[in-house]
């Protein structure tokens, strides 16, 4: 087996990565052009404006969700295209070289880190206190495809690991499902606990589908 390649065809993987992105990237562009309507339209609501907790517009009007001089779902269409085409080209049949592994994963380190650090301050920061229903999307997404990415790159000879860890991060897959559940669950924890979110969420559902 060449050194530069991985030793697995990893289907499974392939198609999580081409769901995920077209969601992530569904996200983004909904965010995306959320934006642009509101530089349209000053003083408006955006479309996903539902509560004064539930909403879009004043999380994409801070500067927290301009970080880098431009709007944050710009980031978000450029990056969702990456996981799709891998997962189209493994699909295919392609294999990568372990420097491309390298590079991938760590754009999915970049993306949790900044997720990370999107939630807490979503949650957190005085000047917002919202939770953005595209964004949640994306951190919904971002979650598990960097679990699976992670495990991936551990387990298929990427990072050099005996016989036996590799082993052990192969058997991890099966538990993405639940790691990504508690990483949910602590997520809505932090939620309910500084903004009493599960009652305020489900009046706005209510009143949204005219239960209420």
């Amino acid at each position: 087996m060449p050194q530069s390649q991985t030793h697995t065809h990893p289907k499974g993987l392939a198609i999580w990565l081409i769901i995920g992105g077209v969601i992530g990237w569904w996200a983004a562009f909904q965010l995306t052009v959320e934006k642009i309507l509101l530089l349209q339209n000053p003083g408006t609501n955006a479309s996903c404006d539902f509560s004064v907790l539930v909403q879009c517009g004043k999380n994409i009007d801070s500067w927290q969700g301009n970080v880098f001089g431009f709007a944050n779902p710009i980031i978000g269409v450029a990056c969702w295209v990456a996981p799709i085409v891998v997962g189209m080209a493994i699909l295919a049949g392609a294999r990568f070289a372990r420097w491309f592994w390298v590079l991938f994963w760590l754009g999915f380190v970049f993306a949790i880190a900044f997720v990370i650090w999107l939630i807490a301050q979503s949650i957190f920061a005085p000047n917002l206190h919202t939770l953005c229903p595209w964004c949640m999307v994306t951190w919904a997404v971002t979650i598990p495809s960097f679990f699976v990415v992670t495990i991936h790159v551990l387990r298929s000879g990427v990072v050099p690991l005996p016989g036996r860890a590799r082993e052990i991060a192969g058997k991890l897959m099966t538990w993405v499902p639940l790691m990504t559940i508690v990483a949910y669950g602590i997520v809505i924890l932090l939620a309910q606990i500084e903004l009493n979110a599960i009652p305020n969420v489900w009046h706005t559902i209510q009143i949204q589908f005219g239960w209420a």
